[in-house]
């Protein structure tokens, strides 16, 4: 190896072992499904038995509350416009899926949409800007689910989705990664490909993302450059068309959630078995601690959380071993 290459590696390990996790206290036992980091200090949450977390101190005090009449549901995706306005979505056959929003803080709900066909089930949910989003659901009748809105997710539309396989579904809520206005990826399993649009949702193009046999969350850099992560870690350099396994010092576990930090340019993945700092690009990765967590998200100014089972909810941190 030479010098500069020596450097290199020991500058890219140094920097990972300065990541870890900063245990905060969130309120709640249940299992936690999807984050939201607004703001450094704005955080939203959600999970199991109909509840959602909300911080607006940065994670010193949450507020863990359970959304009326919804008890019994699975909410899997939430996403924070600002400290007053939310959208969840909740995972289930038939009905058990549903879109709830807010705009007091939680303090009320309305059901915006209930999934009416008894064969479908929502997955996840993102958006562009505070007007337009999208929806990714199981298939049905062979295609996958698709559903876009233009009013903050007020009322949705369904669009056309892409062909699906036999037996091939969405992955949970961090399988969808929307960019700029209009462009969107989505990870299915069983099948493990990657879809992309950029125009909305309304055409779509797969990729088989072999040599990983499974498929759980994807983030991008840029237009180019993406991690996908499941049973392995995978990097594309074109957008999503091909991937490529990452070999060197990959994650000792399979990964739930990948994302990446614009403001420190990293990328992190977290799993049942731990989680792992990525500084060049997802080729390779090195340990940043073993709670299990299920999704992670960053705002732009790098303040990060990630939230998993039995209420676990952790900040990110530059400091070593806060965990």
């Amino acid at each position: 190896m030479t010098r500069q290459a020596t450097c290199i590696a020991l500058a890219v390990a140094c920097f990972a072992a300065a990541q870890s996790w900063q245990t905060q206290t969130g309120g709640t036992t249940v299992s936690l499904r999807s984050v939201m980091a607004v703001s450094a200090q704005v955080v939203w949450a959600s999970g199991t038995k109909g509840t959602f977390l909300r911080t607006t101190d940065g994670g010193t005090t949450w507020r863990a509350s359970v959304v009326r009449g919804a008890a019994d549901l699975d909410f899997r995706t939430v996403y924070g416009f600002d400290d007053s306005t939310a959208v969840l979505l909740s995972t289930g056959s038939g009905p058990a899926s549903r879109i709830y929003r807010t705009v007091d803080a939680g303090g009320t709900w309305s059901l915006a949409y209930t999934n009416g066909d008894p064969a479908g089930s929502f997955d996840a949910v993102g958006f562009w800007d505070e007007a337009h989003g999208i929806l990714i659901g199981d298939p049905v009748k062979g295609r996958f689910t698709v559903m876009t809105t233009a009013d903050g997710g007020v009322s949705w539309h369904k669009e056309k989705g892409p062909v699906a396989s036999e037996k091939e579904t969405a992955a949970d809520g961090p399988c969808l990664f929307t960019r700029g206005t209009r462009e969107a990826w989505f990870a299915s399993s069983g099948e493990a490909r990657v879809f992309h649009t950029t125009d909305g949702g309304q055409t779509w193009n797969a990729t088989k993302t072999l040599p990983l046999k499974s498929a759980s969350s994807l983030a991008f850099a840029s237009g180019l450059r993406g991690v996908l992560v499941g049973g392995g870690v995978a990097v594309s350099e074109d957008g999503g068309k091909t991937w490529t396994a990452a070999l060197a010092s990959s994650p000792a576990g399979p990964r739930s959630a990948v994302a990446y930090n614009a403001a420190q340019k990293l990328y992190v993945a977290v799993g049942p078995s731990g989680s792992d700092v990525s500084a060049d690009g997802g080729k390779s990765w090195k340990p940043i601690g073993n709670t299990a967590f299920d999704a992670l998200s960053f705002g732009m100014d790098g303040s990060g959380w990630a939230v998993g089972p039995n209420g676990a909810v952790a900040k990110f941190s530059d400091k070593p071993n806060a965990q």
